[in-house]
């Protein structure tokens, strides 16, 4: 692992620039790097009578469901002359989707006509027989919106953003058509990567077109067989994907569990490659800023620490952490006073603070140059539209206070401010949430698959849009309900959705915490 990769990655003991913790980068980003308070974080036992009940009824709507598979045909279209063809799905995967799924299917996949602001509007549909089928009713419902990752409220159809983008379209039309290696790159892109850089205060970055594969295809190309790398088990479904493209050894570790990592890091040293024992090729540790379930945020300074010591190097996916945290919004580096030269690949998308889409990596030039070359996300797929670039462009200026004003920082304040009251207000209602104290995504754990349906269609009768999560996204003791908070929420709002939990958490009983409620008002 000394000197120069192949893939474009230095040996951390080699790179060059590198501050040391506590000192400033030339860039002026760093500051003191502060390690993890453990109290900030959530992580409540789920009552043992309650786990009993969730076992019970998953277990209930399985038998339900073969009976029902048994007894009654399903009103589905079937294939003709298909005769000696092996099945296109797993016969369980088919179960499941028909007679389980199915009961709360009117809670997933909800089509909306407005843009995904602080409220959304639904297109309301109804089914008549059970699930099998939907059709439109004509009519639409206005809804507060806690399900978007539009957390620093740029998802907008009007304001600077909106208008920019749409001039944009007059002189660089719609798409290129094209891959960046061809005829799909415009001074947009090249704009947006130099902006990307000095936003994150690195030397380069490269932006693709769509965030997963910017995990998906990318990972592929830093790391091979030979390879070992070890994942968070709370990762994105892209990054498994990418490991699994990649052909390198993937070894997991307790989510955001720094003993359990050190634990890996140690033995899979020690063991080397399977079968042979050589020494392995390189060492990638890969973990995400903000857990987009967990609503956890990573322990970055113990992280770099590890990775000094075993001399491995860090891929860090900042989607949901990049503009949502930290005092200037420049993610996790920014929230802890990480150096980001300690950061070996820095990855993020462009799909949440910043209302649009696509993704970037961004680090040292040699990296980014050998991405240009090698990626296949890069060479292949088609460049990001120009609008879409646009948008970007425009919602990051006005987050660096380019434009002039303070937008930016007023809106990545609002969301801190949002965060905290919310999760603190839940706290005093008694139910389970999950997380950090400073994510804005917020896991309220129902545990029970039947209890995420009845809270889902509950707070949309009260026109308020959230996520259900449950099996096989979580495993089945943790079914939850997701909501994403913005700058674009008022206290009034969240007000309003914090009085309709607290109603339906006595209705439904969602009150499982055993942790002592504080009496006390809770300042915004």
């Amino acid at each position: 692992m000394n000197g120069i990769i192949k893939s474009g990655l230095t040996n951390p003991a080699h790179v060059s620039g590198h501050v040391q913790m506590g000192k400033t980068a030339p860039n002026g980003l760093h500051r003191k790097m502060t390690r993890t308070d453990p109290s900030k974080s959530s992580y409540e036992q789920v009552p043992l009578h309650t786990a009993c009940f969730t076992y019970l009824g998953f277990y209930l709507l399985m038998i339900l469901g073969y009976i029902n598979q048994l007894f009654f045909t399903p009103k589905v279209a079937t294939e003709k002359h298909r005769d000696g063809y092996v099945p296109l799905y797993d016969a369980f995967e088919k179960f499941y989707l028909r007679y389980v799924y199915r009961r709360v299917k009117d809670c997933w996949n909800r089509p909306i006509c407005s843009v995904p602001g602080a409220e959304v509007v639904l297109k309301d549909r109804i089914t008549k027989d059970y699930g099998w089928s939907f059709e439109f009713t004509g009519t639409e419902t206005k809804c507060l919106n806690l399900g978007s990752y539009n957390y620093l409220g740029f998802a907008q159809n009007e304001g600077p953003c909106a208008d920019e983008s749409e001039e944009c379209i007059r002189t660089h039309g719609l798409a290129s058509c094209s891959s960046r290696r061809e005829l799909g790159t415009n001074p947009l892109h090249n704009e947006l990567e130099a902006l990307t850089a000095k936003f994150l205060g690195v030397e380069d970055a490269i932006v693709f077109g769509m965030g997963f594969a910017t995990n998906s295809l990318n990972i592929p190309t830093l790391i091979s067989p030979g390879c070992l790398v070890v994942s968070d088990e709370k990762n994105h479904a892209s990054i498994i994907l990418g490991l699994r493209l990649s052909g390198a050894t993937p070894k997991v570790f307790k989510h955001n569990n720094m003993a359990d990592l050190e634990r890996v890091l140690r033995d899979s040293i020690i063991a080397g490659q399977p079968g042979s024992g050589e020494p392995w090729k390189k060492i990638l540790i890969i973990v995400e800023g903000v857990f987009s379930m967990e609503g956890s945020i990573v322990k970055l300074p113990e992280i770099v620490e590890l990775k000094k010591k075993y001399k491995a190097y860090i891929y860090l996916d900042e989607a949901h952490s990049i503009g949502a945290t930290g005092p200037s919004g420049r993610g996790v580096l920014d929230y802890y006073g990480v150096n980001p030269n300690d950061i070996d690949i820095l990855m993020g998308t462009f799909t949440k603070s910043f209302g649009s889409a696509g993704g970037y990596i961004a680090g040292n030039k040699k990296l980014i140059n050998f991405l240009r070359v090698h990626s296949h996300a890069h060479c292949y797929a088609s460049s990001m539209s120009p609008p879409v670039t646009q948008q970007i462009l425009t919602s990051m200026k006005i987050i660096l206070g380019m434009d002039g004003s303070s937008e930016g920082q007023n809106r990545i304040s609002q969301l801190a401010r949002n965060t905290r009251y919310f999760r603190k207000r839940l706290a005093q209602i008694g139910v389970i949430t999950y997380g950090h104290e400073d994510s804005p995504v917020v896991p309220m754990l129902v545990y029970l698959f039947s209890k995420i349906g009845a809270v889902v269609r509950t707070l949309t009768s009260k026109n308020i849009a959230v996520v259900g999560v449950g099996f096989p996204a979580t495993p089945i003791m943790e079914g939850r309900i997701r909501f994403c908070l913005s700058a674009a929420h008022t206290k009034e709002q969240l007000d309003y959705a914090l009085s309709v939990i607290d109603d339906i958490s006595d209705t439904l009983g969602l009150k499982y915490s055993r942790k002592p409620i504080s009496v006390h008002p809770i300042e915004y």
